[in-house]
């Protein structure tokens, strides 16, 4: 378990590095896979700086939770298990971490709720409630788009495939 957010080094995190490496994939794989073809872990793991064998645990959970397909073999890999339109990244972050994220106490209390409430609580759940609005809403078709447009960035050593 984690704190929902964690300060450190200038840096906001939610969600664990499970969940960061899970959505990058995830992205990744809706760049680069095509209805005939697949990414394969090694191309995954290298161009994202990802080790390896902890990839693989990951993307067989998002397998385990029907977001992605494996195949093996030569032209093996892995792809989305539906169009990138109808994955939400909320389903990508319930898969590895979880939804707790988005109900626990933001400064760490276990015992934090509407009727017992931190001193951060009711400004904090407004926070949450927004920020979980967005995973809910946003598509990895958005995220993709934007990419493909030249209105966001992510840092990838190869160039986009156009589909």
């Amino acid at each position: 378990m984690f704190t929902l957010v964690i300060i450190s080094n200038q840096t906001i995190k939610m969600f664990s590095t499970s969940c960061h490496y899970g959505l990058q994939a995830m992205l990744y794989i809706a760049l680069h896979s095509t209805a005939d073809r697949n990414v394969d872990l090694n191309q995954i793991a290298s161009e994202q700086d990802i080790p390896k064998h902890f990839l693989s645990k990951i993307l067989q959970l998002l397998v385990r939770n029907k977001l992605l397909i494996s195949m093996k073999g030569p032209t093996g890999g892995f792809r989305l298990s539906r169009p990138a339109e109808k994955i939400t990244l909320i389903e990508i972050i319930a898969a590895i971490d979880g939804l707790d994220v988005f109900t626990q106490c933001g400064i760490g209390f276990k015992k934090c709720s509407d009727s017992n409430p931190c001193p951060i609580h009711h400004d904090f759940k407004i926070v949450r409630e927004r920020v979980k609005n967005l995973f809910e809403t946003k598509t990895l078709y958005q995220l993709t788009r934007d990419i493909e447009n030249g209105d966001s960035i992510v840092n990838l050593r190869k160039p986009v495939v156009q589909k």
